[in-house]
């Protein structure tokens, strides 16, 4: 039987229904547990569209947060990796079946009988849905834990378990590096962390936007060069010219105009999700010898190669700070795209 203690969240008991304040219960660590009380919890837009059911399937209650940071309060008997008082970080991932080819080659992503998220999937332990990082603490085996550069900001770190580590694995999937030119579409929350990461990786940025408002963001952040996609000129300037692009795009668009941007050999990935299909034209691959492809986050070796990557290069998010009372609102702003770049719920507030 496993023992179980209750602690305080936020969360909601409906698609229409805001978030509020909710009691749900945590585990008990088992022999290769840690406990670890939150500091701070960033806001992913997959929070948003679980809570509100858009993407069909949310287990109800349901308290989303996949960007997690704390400090380790307690360890089960066994553990071997972390001790009280580390400073750790949880992603998108809590647990996977550890037996798959995927999970053998540390690709839990892709675990063939489905990751264990961090948030709404069935918990092995207990019988509810997992429950995310909108609360006090969280247990969480020790092979889904990852360490903290010590020289990296808490706050402004959670949101790299989630758009850094889903910007970074594509990036070093596909070798970009010195020598090559790389498009990032899209200055939000993964976007914003595409440009920090490439140029740190040696590339030569170019940023994508449909605001000329975000001209001097985007070279603030690092972009070489920033192009405004909806100019037919500027961007018929850069045909052929990139050796790679990164799509961070949520909403509809035309990706055969960035296709046509790629050298030979060249590749798209997608890690926005639109909610509609994206036509690709026949010509847009052939005539190059193309590939557009998909990618989301990463394994956890991968992610805890990106949090050391970032702590070399003292890589952080741009954050907004909020208290967990404003999630509400902070979920209002974030459709109408009115956030640079990603809001973090300071967790203090929630123990107030």
């Amino acid at each position: 039987m496993i023992e179980t203690t209750n602690v305080k969240a936020f969360g909601t008991e409906a698609a229409e229904a805001p978030l509020n304040e909710l009691g749900i219960s945590r585990r008990k660590p088992t022999a290769h547990d840690v406990e670890i009380d939150i500091l701070f919890c960033g806001v992913c837009h997959s929070d948003l569209h679980t809570a509100k059911n858009e993407w069909h399937g949310t287990q109800y209650p349901c308290v989303p947060g996949h960007e997690i940071v704390g400090k380790i309060i307690s360890v089960g008997d066994h553990v071997s990796k972390f001790k009280i008082g580390d400073t750790v970080g949880v992603g998108c991932i809590v647990d996977s079946c550890r037996e798959c080819q995927y999970c053998q080659d540390g690709l839990e992503q892709f675990c063939e009988p489905g990751m264990t998220g961090t948030y709404n999937s069935p918990d092995k332990y207990l019988d509810t849905p997992t429950f995310g990082g909108y609360s006090e603490s969280v247990v969480v085996d020790e092979n889904y834990v990852l360490r903290i550069p010590e020289n990296l900001d808490l706050a402004a770190t959670a949101p790299l378990l989630c758009a850094g580590i889903t910007t970074y694995s594509p990036l070093r999937h596909w070798n970009v590096g010195p020598g090559q030119k790389v498009g990032i579409v899209g200055i939000g929350g993964l976007g914003h962390m595409g440009i920090k990461i490439a140029k740190a990786m040696g590339a030569e940025v170019v940023a994508f936007t449909t605001s000329e408002a975000k001209f001097a963001e985007a070279k603030r952040l690092g972009a070489d060069e920033v192009v405004m996609s909806k100019d037919k000129d500027q961007m018929a300037a850069y045909t052929g010219k990139l050796h790679f692009i990164l799509d961070a795009v949520s909403a509809e668009h035309d990706i055969n105009a960035f296709l046509s941007l790629l050298r030979v050999d060249g590749s798209l990935a997608l890690v926005g999700a639109p909610e509609q299909p994206l036509p690709v034209a026949a010509f847009s691959l052939i005539m190059g010898r193309k590939s557009f492809s998909g990618s989301m986050i990463g394994g956890i070796a991968e992610t805890q190669e990106m949090l050391d990557f970032c702590g070399e290069h003292n890589i952080t998010a741009d954050i907004e700070m909020i208290d967990m009372q404003e999630i509400n609102e902070a979920y209002e702003r974030m459709l109408k795209g009115d956030v640079k770049y990603r809001f973090v719920i300071d967790m203090a507030s929630l123990k107030k």
